[in-house]
C-alpha cells in the first residue's frame, strides 16, 4: 500500500537523519531503504546513479563524502530539502499536473528579485537594465506559493544581482522551509553576516560567476572581480556552507575553462558543483564574436564527461547535455524565467512572452500561446547535442514567437526574433555537421543509449506527449 505524502516525508527524512549519524558506516544501506519507501517509477535513472557511485566508491562517492563535511545543521536541512521535498515528493505532483493540464509544468522557477547589478559585464543582457526594476516580496512569496500547487519546491534567482536584495531573499528561505533556493551571484555582497544567515535558514545555495582565472574573469567582470570572488568562497568554506560556480564559457576563455586546473581549484575552493553556460549573443548590444567555435564546443564536449568520470564536482553543461535531459527544458518542460518586470519568458535566454505574472496565475502563464508551442514542438531536433530553438535550429524562434503573437520582452531595446537569428544562423550551421559527428560516434559512450531512442531524458508525460501529438523531435531547421 502506497503511503501517504506526510508519511513519506517522515520515513524519508528518517532515512537523512540515519545517514547523518555515521555517513561512511550507513550509506551502503541507504538505498535499500530507500526503496522500501519510494515507488519503483520515482526517478529510477537518478536512483540507479547514487547506487552505482556507492558500491563503486567512485568520484561521486568522494562527492557525497564532501557534502557531509559541510555545516551539520545546514547539511541537514538542505539535504531534507533537495532530496525529500524538492525531488522524491515533488516528481510525481509535477508528472500529475502534466497530465492533468495537458502543458508543461517546470521543476524549477527561474526568477529575477531585481534589474539592479553592481557589475557590467560584457555579453550580459542585465547589463543593460538599469536599476528600476523589481519583482516586490509578495510578487515571489505569490509566484512560489503558485509553484508549490503545481509540484514546484526548486526557486533560482538570477538577476541583475540577487543579493541586492538580500534581506528579502532570506525573508522567502524562512517562509518556505520546503523549498530551496538556489542564486546566480557575482558573489561582491557576500559577507560574513550573510553567511550567519544562510546557516539559519539552511535553505539557500549560491552559485557564483565566475570564468576561468583571474585575466578573464576581470576581463569580462570589471578588475578586482576575481579577488572578491575568491573572499567569499573563502568565507562559505569556512563557514561550511554549500556552493558552487557559475561558468559562461565564450571563445575568449574557453581555453582558460576547459582545464583540469580550474576544475582542480574549483574543488579546491570548496565548491560543490559547475554549471557551465554556452555564451548567448541577445540583446543588440551583445556580440555573436564571443559565441565559441565548433572546434571549442566539441573540446567542451569531450571535457566535461572526461572530469565527470573523474572528479569529486557536479557539473552540468548546458547545450552539451541536451541528451540527458530530453533536449530543451525551456518553456516550462522543466523549467521557465520571469523577469524583473513580471514578464513571464520560455527561458532566461528568450526574452519573448504573452504574459506578464502581475495579470495571469502561473498556471495561466504555462498555457499562454508561446508556452504551448513550446509544449508542442520540443524536442526542437532529433540529435539533442542541438536542442535550442535559438542557437543551433534559429528558424525555430522565429516561427514559434510569430505563430503565438509573443512580443519582446528585452527591457531596455527589443530585439526582434530575425535579428537575433543573424547573430546565431552561422554559428548553427558550422554546429551541426559537428554535432552529428558526436552523435553518430559509435565509440561515444553514449552511442547505444541514443540507439535506443527517445526515452533517454524523457518523463513518462513526455512520452504520452509524443504519442498524443505526433511530434518526436524531426525538426530540420527549415527556412
Amino acid at each position: 500500500m502506497a503511503l501517504t505524502q506526510a508519511a513519506e516525508r517522515a520515513a524519508l527524512n528518517k532515512i537523512i537523519d540515519y545517514l547523518n549519524e555515521d555517513p561512511e558506516k550507513n550509506i551502503d544501506t541507504i538505498m535499500t531503504l530507500v526503496n522500501k519507501f519510494v515507488p519503483e517509477y520515482v526517478l529510477p535513472s537518478q536512483r540507479r546513479a547514487f547506487d552505482t557511485a556507492i558500491r563503486e566508491r567512485n568520484n561521486w562517492y568522494r562527492l557525497m563524502m564532501r557534502i557531509f563535511d559541510l555545516n551539520p545543521e545546514v547539511r541537514t536541512k538542505l539535504l531534507k530539502t533537495l532530496i525529500v521535498d524538492c525531488s522524491v515528493l515533488a516528481w510525481p505532483q509535477q508528472e500529475r499536473m502534466r497530465e492533468k493540464h495537458q502543458c508543461n509544468i517546470p521543476y524549477a522557477i527561474l526568477l529575477d528579485p531585481t534589474s539592479a547589478c553592481n557589475l557590467r559585464c560584457t555579453g550580459c543582457w542585465a547589463a543593460e537594465y538599469g536599476h528600476a526594476l523589481n519583482l516586490s516580496f509578495e510578487d515571489i512569496d505569490s509566484i512560489i506559493c503558485q509553484g508549490k500547487e503545481l509540484g514546484c519546491h526548486i526557486y533560482i534567482y538570477t538577476g541583475g544581482e540577487p543579493l541586492v536584495r538580500k534581506d528579502d531573499l532570506i525573508r522567502l528561505c524562512e517562509k518556505h522551509q520546503d523549498c530551496a533556493f538556489l542564486c546566480f551571484t557575482n558573489a561582491t555582497l557576500i559577507d560574513e553576516a550573510f553567511c550567519q544567515e544562510m546557516i539559519r535558514v539552511g535553505n539557500f545555495v549560491p552559485a557564483i560567476s565566475a570564468e576561468g582565472d583571474e585575466g578573464t574573469t576581470d576581463s569580462r567582470r570589471g578588475k578586482g572581480t576575481y579577488a572578491k570572488i575568491e573572499r567569499a568562497m573563502n568565507l562559505l568554506r569556512e563557514n561550511g556552507l554549500p556552493f558552487g560556480i557559475s561558468c559562461c564559457w565564450t571563445r575568449e576563455n574557453a581555453d582558460a575553462v576547459a582545464t583540469e586546473a580550474n576544475m582542480d581549484w574549483m574543488i579546491e575552493k570548496g565548491a560543490l558543483f559547475c554549471w557551465y553556460f554556452h555564451y548567448m549573443p541577445v540583446g543588440a548590444s551583445s556580440p555573436a564574436s564571443l559565441m565559441p567555435t565548433p572546434e571549442q564546443r566539441e573540446r567542451m564536449y569531450h571535457f566535461v564527461r572526461d572530469m565527470r568520470s573523474k572528479k569529486e564536482l557536479f557539473t552540468m553543461d548546458f547545450q552539451n547535455d541536451g541528451e540527458f535531459v530530453g533536449g530543451c527544458i525551456a518553456g516550462g518542460r522543466r523549467y521557465l524565467h520571469i523577469n524583473a518586470a513580471g514578464d513571464v519568458e520560455p527561458c532566461v535566454f528568450i526574452h519573448y512572452s504573452n504574459v506578464n505574472i502581475h495579470d495571469v496565475t502561473l498556471l495561466e502563464a504555462l498555457k499562454s500561446p508561446l508556452f504551448m508551442k513550446y509544449y508542442e514542438n520540443q524536442p526542437f531536433n532529433d540529435n539533442h547535442l542541438r536542442p535550442c530553438p535559438m542557437l543551433e535550429n534559429p528558424y525555430e524562434l522565429g516561427r514559434l514567437v510569430a505563430e503565438s503573437g509573443a512580443h519582446g520582452t528585452d527591457l531596455v531595446e527589443p530585439e526582434t526574433p530575425e535579428d537575433l537569428r543573424r547573430k546565431t544562423v552561422a554559428g548553427a550551421a558550422a554546429w551541426a555537421p559537428v554535432a552529428e559527428k558526436i552523435w553518430n560516434d559509435e565509440n561515444d559512450p553514449m552511442y547505444t543509449k541514443r540507439l535506443e531512442g527517445m526515452q533517454q531524458g524523457m518523463a513518462d508525460t513526455d512520452l504520452e506527449k509524443f504519442e498524443r501529438l505526433g511530434h518526436f523531435g524531426d525538426c530540420q531547421n527549415e527556412k
